[in-house]
């Protein structure tokens, strides 16, 4: 006979805890049905026993010690969302030598440690779930790993940090400049104080590192992703954007070529036709592409207490049946293999440039003369109104590789009749 009553300890009571305690306590029959058994949160690890909680819970449950939860042999699972990576770890791997299960939604240590820990999972003849490390309340880990096993994905792209995707979004509709947009999104929660992490493109980065190690069954480390951010993109790059029948987006995305993988995080020009341009403000998608499939996107929220605290609770669904052995205990990460990463200068894109030209003639014929020579054929050109002597040129090259584009950029940037190159970024077509 199984555990009629599975005992959680909770490391953090915070935003995603206190949205897994609210769910509990709404839910709370319905997970019964569904996991088997009773899922109780026995302990909660918390730093100030007398800070308000955005939830109500029985203080008798709260303790600043974590041993009270790690060394608990009453206790079944542990949950953590304390996040950060060092002390997150060690209690991770303190929880899985004592025989605990574990539920993260700590990206930044599922990407940079996420390999170790899950051998050492499987060594305890236990398991890690992750499902709220990426994309918050959208399903992404599960479909990757079960619902489109029979697939060799050879694509994913994504929008996976709502705090880049509202900054796009407000400036996008709302004619706003940068600054304007990244303090909103401040206001009203979306961007932390010190958003560095997500406009550098980090946080992309480090969920990206997880998606790919799951759609293309490989050890993907994070310092194998190219990154660039957002930091200082124009609203004017926004609106000759849409004049070009495009929307700006951080994307992250993945491929597996012939030659390898292409993991890389970057602003991205993408046709105002494609599923992942409608993605507005703080909300995320993943689009994967699969020999089988096809196509399918998922989409949803990407952060949040309840979105979250969702994922994180069908979690201890899965662990609960794991330990009455309702479903099998299978770590299919530690199978992964090895496979080479394709640097960006083996690349061929698309690329959109706005620059500044002196007002004079030859300026175009300098620039057909820089591409020419490196063999990059322009798809579209705009000239805007001079201004002081000044005009402003707007290019998109049809698909080059990227070695070749970036030789023209210096051949550009040597001539006399340019002034500035404002904007460089690349460009999908689907």
């Amino acid at each position: 006979m199984g555990k009629r009553t599975v005992k959680v300890g909770l490391l953090g009571l915070g935003t995603v805890g206190s949205g897994v305690v609210k769910i509990l306590q709404m839910n709370g029959e319905q997970v019964t049905r569904r996991a088997g058994a009773k899922i109780e949160v026995k302990r909660i690890l918390v730093r100030d026993m007398e800070r308000p909680r955005a939830v109500e819970v029985n203080p008798q449950l709260l303790t600043t010690n974590p041993d009270d939860l790690l060394h608990d042999p009453d206790i079944d699972v542990i949950v953590e969302t304390i996040g950060g990576v060092d002390r997150a770890h060690k209690y991770i791997e303190e929880a899985l030598h004592h025989k605990k299960f574990v539920i993260t939604a700590n990206k930044d240590l599922m990407a940079t440690a996420g390999d170790d820990l899950l051998l050492l999972a499987q060594k305890q003849g236990l398991n890690i779930y992750y499902e709220a490390s990426v994309g918050g309340g959208i399903p992404l880990i599960r479909p990757l790993k079960h619902s489109l096993g029979g697939n060799r994905i050879t694509r994913i792209l994504g929008i996976i940090n709502g705090t880049t995707n509202y900054i796009l979004t407000r400036m996008s509709l709302e004619n706003m400049d940068f600054n304007t947009a990244l303090a909103e999104a401040q206001a009203k929660g979306f961007a932390e104080q010190d958003p560095a992490s997500d406009l550098e493109g980090k946080d992309a980065a480090y969920k990206l590192c997880i998606l790919s190690r799951l759609a293309f069954n490989s050890r993907v480390r994070f310092k194998d992703i190219y990154i660039q951010g957002i930091e200082g993109l124009s609203k004017r790059d926004v609106f000759y954007a849409g004049e070009l029948g495009y929307a700006i987006k951080l994307l992250a995305i993945g491929e597996e070529l012939q030659g390898g993988l292409v993991l890389r995080v970057h602003p991205t020009l993408i046709p105002l036709t494609h599923p992942l341009a409608s993605v507005l403000n703080e909300n995320n998608a993943l689009f994967v592409v699969g020999d089988a499939v096809g196509e399918v996107m998922f989409y949803g929220p990407g952060a949040g207490s309840l979105p979250t605290g969702s994922s994180i609770v069908a979690d201890l669904i899965d662990v609960a049946r794991n330990i009455n052995r309702q479903v099998e205990n299978s770590i299919i990460e530690n199978n992964f293999q090895e496979k080479r990463i394709v640097s960006m200068d083996e690349l061929s894109s698309a690329f959109y440039l706005r620059l500044q030209a002196r007002d004079k003639p030859g300026v175009f014929a300098s620039l057909a003369t820089a591409f020419g020579g490196e063999q990059v054929s322009l798809d579209m050109i705009i000239q805007k109104r001079s201004v002081q002597g000044m005009a402003e040129i707007v290019l998109v090259t049809h698909k080059v590789e990227e070695k070749n584009f970036n030789s023209a950029l210096r051949s550009i940037q040597r001539s006399p009749a340019i002034n500035k190159i404002n904007s460089v970024f690349r460009v999908i077509e689907k």
